[in-house]
């Protein structure tokens, strides 16, 4: 039987980064200090489309506290395999965040500019409280200083691909993370 991924991938470049076990693993103990660190609170989590919308699924379903959920959709990237530098707002939350904790689902962060402008966005309707979780930061990308208050994995300067991360569209629906050369 041939291997799964050979129905997204023909080149034969990709391999396996971090495995759909490791991940569910990861996103269960994000989930389990969520819920301990806002017990009683009832946080509303942002998910930052694309990228963000498995990752923001699973993350959802393994906080065990009330809380709700909505999105933004920006864009850094379009079609590239770098971030333009720019930061486009697409679509814009729709709940009112004033005087809620904010916590804001990145799938990858690199840059920071993605992670800056949501800080200053978000910022403005003066939410009690505002963090970021995300699944990948990549090291050694940063080109602006910004924090993430609850990190999935660090992650080499690599492209990656799976698990709602993109090229062009294409392979979100791939269950871990792969490299792509």
């Amino acid at each position: 039987m041939p291997d799964e991924t050979q129905v997204f991938f023909d080149s034969g470049d990709e391999k396996v980064l971090l495995s759909k076990e490791a991940i569910d693993s990861k996103v269960k103990g994000l989930g389990q200090e969520i819920s301990n660190d806002y017990e009683g609170l009832s946080p509303i989590l942002i998910g930052v489309l694309n990228g963000s919308f498995i990752f923001c699924a699973d993350l959802f379903r393994s906080i065990t506290i009330d809380c709700e959920v909505d999105f933004i959709k920006i864009s850094s990237y379009g079609d590239a395999m770098q971030t333009s530098g720019e930061v486009k707002l697409k679509k814009d939350v729709d709940a009112h965040l004033k005087n809620r904790h904010v916590i804001v689902v990145e799938d990858i962060v690199d840059s920071g500019y993605s992670v800056n402008y949501l800080r200053e966005r978000l910022g403005k309707v003066e939410p009690k409280s505002l963090k970021f979780v995300s699944l990948l930061v990549k090291e050694g990308t940063a080109r602006v200083d910004y924090s993430i208050d609850y990190v999935g994995f660090n992650i080499p300067d690599r492209f990656v691909v799976g698990y709602g991360l993109d090229y062009a569209q294409k392979f979100r629906n791939l269950p871990a993370v792969y490299l792509m050369e």
